[in-house]
């Protein structure tokens, strides 16, 4: 079941045909849900932004390729810009998924990416803006899964003390993850 909650505060007039529409679409890990600590918390910042806030359950979905495709159904009706969070598998779901859905860009934290246990990415997978949040002291993913990723996609990169779920630090990733989202709307700059 796919759940959306009202949002908070609307800065945009729904009745304002100009008004983007924009999503932020979250992808919860194996051992959690659709609305747990760190979701709820930054659906919060999403909707301060302007976003509409949405998250998959994937309960009762072991298998990545499966949550791949449950994300994929979940954002078909979705339009204007697309924006992904993931956190631990959800991180992997985010990523493999970012290109096929056109995201604008994607935000994990303590993403799984390289066990053995899944299918392998694609080298370039990611062609939007990517941000990473892991804890030093995960005990579940190694952060250095979420360096290797950084470099190789050139996402920006903030390893806190903290453990896998990372809630001793959720106020620190809202400030993270409204600084993305409003990146995500500053100009571009010309390079020098």
């Amino acid at each position: 079941m796919n759940q959306t909650t009202p949002p908070a505060r609307q800065p945009f007039s729904a009745a304002d045909p100009a008004a983007t529409q924009r999503h932020v679409v979250f992808s919860h890990g194996q051992a959690s849900g659709p609305w747990g600590r760190k979701i709820s918390a930054l659906a919060e910042i999403a909707r301060s932004e302007g976003y509409e806030a949405h998250s998959v359950d994937y309960r009762g979905i072991d298998e990545p390729r499966e949550r791949i495709a449950r994300l994929a159904e979940f954002c078909k009706e979705l339009t204007g810009d697309l924006v992904l969070v993931g956190s631990s598998l959800g991180g992997y779901v985010a990523v493999a998924s970012a290109s096929m859905l056109h995201a604008r860009g994607i935000f994990l934290m303590a993403p799984a990416l390289y066990f053995p246990q899944l299918p392998p990415l694609r080298e370039g997978i990611v062609d939007c803006a990517a941000a990473v949040v892991h804890g030093w002291r995960d005990e579940v993913v190694p952060f250095e899964q979420s360096v290797r990723f950084a470099q190789g996609c050139r996402a920006s990169l903030h390893v806190l003390d903290s453990d896998h779920n990372l809630h001793d630090q959720i106020r620190v990733i809202q400030h993270l993850f409204e600084y993305f989202l409003i990146a995500l709307d500053l100009p571009a700059m010309a390079p020098e």
